[in-house]
């Protein structure tokens, strides 16, 4: 019984402290704000709808699992993000080298600033995929992978930022 309420006590002081969340954040107790702009579209092939959809889906992420305040500038994290890739690409060739697959691709790069701990910046790029079936058109199945891929994207790009992991 003792082993279990010492357990639980130092579990309650790290969360205290802002040392440790249950939502699997590292975010010092000192950080209340994050600033996450527009996401830059800079990738060749345009998808007009995912900037928006991608920094919705960010700032969603933030506000449901942490804390912090949104902010439009000046945060004590920043997240600033830009897609730089959106290819499609054959993946599985039939035998009358005709593509049986085809895969989205996006691609991502994050600058993360950390104002109060600079040592928690981060400067990444991140992928995320989806395969579909090439007798759809990518404009049928366009809006479903972009939604997957985004979920991914910023899974990730939480993890990487305040989930440290």
């Amino acid at each position: 019984m003792k082993k279990i309420l010492s357990l639980l006590a130092v579990t309650l002081a790290a969360v205290s402290c802002g040392i440790y969340s249950f939502t699997g954040t590292n975010i010092q107790s000192d950080v209340k704000t994050i600033s996450i702009p527009f996401v830059e579209y800079k990738a060749l092939r345009v998808n007009p709808s995912l900037s928006n959809e991608l920094t919705e889906a960010l700032q969603d992420k933030f506000r449901k699992l942490t804390s912090l305040e949104q902010v439009d500038v000046d945060g004590d994290l920043e997240l600033v993000c830009e897609v730089t890739g959106y290819d499609v690409k054959p993946q599985a060739v039939t035998a009358n080298e005709v593509a049986a697959q085809n895969r989205l691709t996006v691609t991502v790069k994050i600058e993360f600033t950390n104002r109060k701990y600079p040592e928690d910046d981060v400067s990444q790029s991140f992928s995320a995929y989806e395969d579909y079936d090439s007798s759809n058109s990518l404009d049928a199945v366009e809006s479903t992978l972009c939604t997957t891929i985004i979920d991914k994207l910023v899974e990730d790009i939480f993890n990487a930022t305040v989930a440290q992991w």
